[in-house]
């Protein structure tokens, strides 16, 4: 479609930021919600606190100041039943369009204006004989807004384009499709989302075009999958079971059931033609770096390098460390290469550890069978595509993430690859108690943490959401690591208090953790970089500061920081949110230990961006449909195998 027609260029310019820059774009820019205007009522007849739509004859209307000074706009209009009166706050444009005589709508909530009944704040337009209300008659369509682009001006415009437009739609889906899912048809969709009937019709529209950007979905999947099948490995991997026993037997500690059925499931690919890509997901603790390293094993086993990506340099450093103690004693050469550090043995390395700096170093990558990526999303997909690439041949891929994704997003999300899940934590991993700590007991709460580091000589986190206060009002009491940093420091004078930010230069960052690893830091407190990668056995406490502003998964994530030793661990939640629905919410941490349970949770309770803990991490953000339409994730993923074998 081409360019939206009468839109000048300052319009455009503000068109730009909702990304919107063709007609086919503001067709798609989807109502947020819709307002219920269908009920129209005499003036006689109307109800406090009813919303409803009048139509009148304006009889009066003025800016009038109050006594504190602010200006508001009070219009009256008649119809032949009686007079009312509208009342706006600093709109005194409203006044020239409101003069005596024009035949207007207005739409609203009924309230108290003094000690009469008076629209609030309504909806309003001036009627033009032969012409519809756009915005106070039946559903009307609210969307999301940029600073000088008002729904009533999408309104406009959306209903000039349609009428233009939308015959000249083609639809993609055939009629027997349509039929058989119970679909309106492309065209009728668009009108009826932008300018539905009833609640239901606005509800089937949104249904039709959430089923096609579902189907686009699995469609780009599942040629994704199709043509990393061409490929044709370099080199083959051979298993020989009897060296995989030996190093399952080396281990120091027995693997869980699905630790085996991962590993089995792993090295079954790699004796493929077809190079492996599978995604590992397991909860935090659950040991997928024990199953990356009997993989890396094989690869050494065979000659072969294999490089492990990660998105931190403490995570980097993390596997660095786990994938040399479990591999150094079978004489494979690890290295570590980092923006900040460089590990390598002189010669080849069999197994290279590193950052996205892997990416820009030279590096020699003379025979690589296995490309490991932790925290994919973490990663734009450009750096996992050069990254594949600078190894010549194609490797296989194994993508491993500790964020606990509901399966029917997983098998959507990346439909392209395998899916392994570790579902049980290994033997010895301690449950960590977990307490919702109401403001009242919020001092005595770090009373005691003091009392147990004292007593017990452990260390403890405090996690905060923001690293300086915020300018925003709505954000000004939120705890930032700043300030709480300081605020620590005079509450538990005799403690040594470590800071840890994004914000930090990466040796002040490794210089904290090391301070802490060592036991020279008591409590460390940070924003939520501690989420992965972070490995502190005499770390027994995390207190998270305003709970509420996280996922349920990301709070899971941040909790699975301790519990790795052999003292009992304890996770406080704070909050200065009281509402039941975010005590329902953090309650749900008391009872479930699993990190899957907790993330099909918070799909249900707040939607698909708080899944990930932030909106942040490169996951496709969903413009129409929902993650909880199972449904329709079902029909979409077996109508785009059907397409794609015809």
């Amino acid at each position: 479609m081409g360019t939206l027609p009468f839109v000048g260029v300052v319009y455009a310019k503000k068109l730009e930021k909702l990304n919107i820059r063709s007609v086919k774009d503001l067709f798609y820019h989807i109502p947020r919600k819709y307002l219920d205007f269908s009920k129209s009522s005499k003036i006689a007849a109307l109800q406090i606190d009813e919303l409803a739509t009048v139509k009148g004859e304006v009889t009066s209307s003025v800016n009038q100041y109050t006594k504190s000074a602010k200006k508001i706009q009070i219009a009256q209009i008649a119809d032949s039943t009686g007079k009312i009166k509208c009342i706006w706050f600093n709109q005194p444009y409203v006044v020239r369009i409101f003069h005596p005589g024009a035949q207007v709508s207005v739409a609203g909530k009924i309230g108290w204006f003094g000690r009469e009944k008076a629209f609030i704040s309504p909806e309003y337009e001036v009627l033009t004989s032969g012409k519809k209300a756009l915005h106070t008659q039946g559903i009307i369509p609210v969307y999301p807004e940029t600073s000088g682009l008002s729904s009533k001006w999408l309104r406009r415009r959306l209903s000039d384009t349609l009428k233009k437009y939308t015959k000249l739609l083609k639809d993609p889906l055939p009629p027997e499709i349509l039929k058989k899912n119970n679909l309106m048809s492309l065209s009728q969709a668009l009108k009826c989302i932008h300018s539905p009937t009833s609640a239901k019709n606005a509800k089937d529209a949104r249904r039709r075009l959430a089923f096609d950007e579902l189907l686009a979905l699995q469609i780009a999947s599942l040629k994704r999958k199709r043509e990393w099948q061409k490929k044709n490995i370099s080199s083959k991997i051979e298993i020989n079971q009897k060296a995989i026993g030996k190093f399952v037997n080396s281990l120091p500690y027995k693997l869980t059931n699905s630790q085996n059925s991962a590993i089995g499931e792993i090295l079954g690919d790699l004796q493929k033609n077809v190079p492996m890509n599978r995604m590992l997901e397991g909860d935090v603790g659950s040991g997928k770096t024990v199953v990356a390293a009997a993989a890396a094993f094989c690869s050494f086993e065979n000659g072969c390098q294999t490089i492990v990506m990660a998105p931190t340099q403490i995570l980097a450093n993390q596997h660095f460390e786990t994938l040399e103690n479990l591999l150094s004693p079978f004489k494979a050469r690890v290295s570590l290469i980092t923006s900040a550090v460089k590990k390598t043995n002189l010669g080849r390395s069999d197994v290279i550890v590193g950052t996205h700096s892997l990416i820009h170093n030279k590096v020699n990558f003379d025979k690589v069978a296995l490309v490991v990526i932790d925290e994919q999303h973490k990663f734009g997909v450009e750096q996992r595509t050069h990254l594949v690439r600078l190894t010549a041949t194609a490797p296989h891929v194994l993508t491993m993430t500790a964020t606990p994704i509901p399966r029917t997003v997983a098998l959507t999300l990346y439909g392209d690859l395998d899916l392994s899940v570790l579902t049980e934590m290994p033997k010895g991993r301690k449950k960590i108690t977990t307490w919702l700590v109401p403001i009242e007991k919020r001092q005595n709460a770090y009373k005691w943490v003091g009392e147990q580091i004292s007593q017990k000589k452990i260390q403890a986190f405090v996690v905060c959401p923001l690293i300086d206060v915020s300018d925003k009002e709505s954000m000004e009491n939120v705890k930032a690591v700043k300030k709480e940093f300081e605020a620590i420091k005079k509450s538990l004078p005799n403690f040594t208090v470590g800071l840890l930010h994004s914000k930090l230069k990466n040796k002040q960052r490794e210089s904290v953790i090391a301070k802490f690893k060592k036991g020279a830091v008591d409590i460390l407190v940070s924003t939520p970089v501690i989420e992965v990668g972070i490995d502190i056995p005499n770390a027994t406490i995390m207190v998270i500061e305003d709970a509420d502003r996280f996922g349920l998964a990301q709070l899971h994530q941040l909790r699975g920081r301790v519990g790795r030793g052999k003292q009992k661990s304890y996770c406080l939640l704070f909050t200065e949110n009281s509402s039941q629905k975010v005590e329902k919410r953090l309650s749900a941490l008391r009872t479930s230990l699993s990190g899957f349970e907790l993330a099909e949770m918070d799909l249900n309770l707040r939607g698909p961006g708080e899944v990930f803990g932030t909106r942040q991490h490169g996951f496709p953000e969903l413009k129409i449909a929902s993650w909880q339409d199972i449904d329709l994730i079902k029909k979409t993923k077996e109508l785009a195998q059907e397409m794609l074998e015809i």
